[in-house]
């Protein structure tokens, strides 16, 4: 055996007494919160956008019966769709129907509002009462509102 031999033996040796080298084992990683059975999954945005939340499958819900409108329920619903008598939305509506309507200078004094929250209030009154309302302006250029006939 020469020298070079033997070097490179005791090396093995060495190596072998030490054992292998070996990655050393990955620590735990920390519990996450688990996101809820059914619950909507974020979508993938391009660059810089904001994510919204998936809708919901159908199949998330099949445990729940769906609700069906009864008679009861549909009597009462067309009741609600009427205003109290001392809300503020009767107040305008009773304003609007009148022969010459109410200016919304007028509705805006009467109900405490703002000329949006008026203008609002009219729109989905419209839509939800099935009313038609007409807006004009008059000599003084204020706006008029009345229900049409």
């Amino acid at each position: 055996m020469t020298n070079e031999e033997a070097a490179t033996a005791d090396k093995t040796a060495a190596v072998a007494a030490q054992g292998a080298h070996v990655a050393p084992e990955k620590a735990p990683t920390k519990k996450r919160a688990a996101r809820k059975k059914g619950a909507p999954k974020g979508r993938k945005t391009a660059k810089g956008g904001k994510t919204k939340a998936a809708a919901p499958k159908k199949g998330a819900q099949a445990g729940k019966k769906a609700a069906k409108p009864t008679a009861a329920k549909s009597a009462s619903a067309k009741k609600a769709r009427t205003p109290r008598a001392e809300t503020k939305g009767a107040k305008i509506l009773d304003m609007i129907g009148r022969a010459k309507g109410a200016t919304l200078a007028e509705i805006m004094r009467a109900t405490d509002w703002q000329a949006h929250s008026v203008r609002g209030f009219l729109s989905t009154a419209a839509k939800k009462r099935g009313i038609t309302i007409e807006s004009t302006k008059n000599e003084a250029g204020d706006r008029v509102y009345r229900t049409a006939k």
